[in-house]
């Protein structure tokens, strides 16, 4: 008999919406179970099992978790101050998950209660000056939305340059950015599949 999700105790669902991260941060890097396992010095068996949410990992796992999949080890975490109603919902302002660092320029936070669903949500704030110099490609299809600031994105060998009010979508393209104002850009930018 399936349980529904509404007669899940906080525990259990604590535990479904951080496999449901882990599943989308290491199909996101492209590793296997496999790969995965292997860089980790972890069971195969063990690694579905906490994906699938009936295994809880450890500090000392969580902390190898973060730094192979290259996120904070406090993206482990945010997901459960929410109230239990709100889990895999609902995601407050205060409660937003950060990824990336100011010393790289960009800092996004993940406005999507989680990385189970066929989209992710960020907020993404480029620094004055940053810039994506070589072109990455990625097999997405992403769309944003400019709220502040200015923003060159370069596709197909062309720069357009996005105001406040402009938007964007592009699909398995190669990309570039770049900041060149003197402010913060903020966009909100969604990317499907998830990728974080």
């Amino acid at each position: 008999m399936a349980l529904h999700l509404q007669d899940e105790q906080p525990e259990e669902r604590a535990r479904r919406a951080l496999g449901q991260d882990l599943r989308g941060l290491r199909k996101a890097r492209g590793l296997t179970l496999a790969e995965l396992s292997l860089r980790l010095g972890r069971s195969v068996g063990w690694l579905s099992q906490v994906e699938r949410g009936l295994s809880e990992p450890g500090i000392s796992d969580l902390r190898a978790l973060a730094a192979v999949l290259e996120v904070p080890l406090s993206f482990f975490f945010a997901n459960e101050a929410a109230a239990p109603a709100e889990q895999g919902l609902i995601v407050r302002r205060g409660a937003r998950r950060s990824l990336g660092n100011s010393q790289d320029g960009l800092v996004e936070e993940l406005l999507s209660p989680d990385l189970g669903g066929s989209f992710e949500l960020l907020r993404s704030v480029f620094a004055p000056g940053a810039q994506l110099a070589l072109p990455a490609q990625r097999p997405t299809e992403e769309a944003g939305y400019i709220l502040a600031g200015c923003l060159e994105l370069s596709l197909q060998g062309a720069t357009h340059r996005l105001n406040a009010g402009d938007s964007f979508r592009f699909k398995d393209q190669a990309f570039t950015w770049r900041n060149p104002g003197d402010v913060d850009c903020v966009v909100i930018w969604v990317v499907a599949p998830p990728l974080y």
